[in-house]
């Protein structure tokens, strides 16, 4: 084999494993587990993204939600489809450009505007309702560890059954999260669809520091 014909070789094997790493990483984060970026500090201080802060990145379970469905105290990545979010303007920077691309394929976190990360409090058929500082869900009142320090579980006022395939979310940092109790007017009612629901989030993977399983 000349030179050439060894150096072409070495270039289609190249090639060749690349594309394999590139498909096994789109199959693993269509189906199993995808990185996500958290941009924001509602869920503190379970999850960092606090201004100053490194944001967290997790891995999302996309199989569980699917086969087991989603439960009370989950913190969940879910499609913004309602528009809680006022979207800016997207950057088209070559290095967002990058980013978006490798997360599309699993190789880096996402962080799109269009996803947004709450935690569980009440599924299809439970009453939620806030009422004196407290969050009681069918009528006995939540005990909630995870709240920011500092915060009351809800300075909110409501009293809501979640409709059948919806859940009622909430962030942790309860007065710096834009969450269910602040959409009860849309059609949704302050409601997520189970369906738009991406995954469960099941481990802090970046920082180093804080690298660990959620509860």
């Amino acid at each position: 084999m000349s030179p050439a014909q060894r150096r072409w070789a070495f270039l289609r094997e190249g090639v060749g494993i690349l594309l394999v790493a590139v498909l096994v990483s789109l199959l693993v984060k269509t189906f199993l587990v995808q990185p996500f970026f958290i941009p924001s500090g509602s869920m503190e201080p379970t999850l960092h993204g606090c201004p100053g802060c490194l944001g967290d990145r997790v891995l999302v379970d996309k199989l569980t939600t699917p086969t087991r469905g989603v439960h009370r105290g989950d913190v969940v990545v879910f499609h913004d489809s309602a528009g809680w979010l006022a979207h800016p303007e997207t950057t088209t920077s070559l290095m967002s450009r990058a980013n978006e691309a490798l997360a599309f394929i699993g190789l880096a976190s996402s962080s799109s505007e269009s996803d947004l990360v709450k935690r569980v409090i009440g599924v299809g058929g439970d009453t939620v309702e806030g009422r004196d500082g407290k969050v009681y869900v069918n009528g006995t009142q939540l005990k909630e560890p995870y709240v920011f320090p500092g915060d009351r579980p809800t300075e909110s006022i409501f009293k809501v059954t979640v409709p059948a395939g919806r859940l009622w979310v909430m962030g942790d940092h309860r007065s710096d999260s834009s969450d269910s109790r602040f959409h009860m007017d849309s059609p949704g009612k302050g409601s997520v669809a189970v369906k738009d629901v991406v995954g469960r989030a099941l481990v802090i993977v970046w920082p180093l520091a804080r690298v660990g399983p959620l509860s």
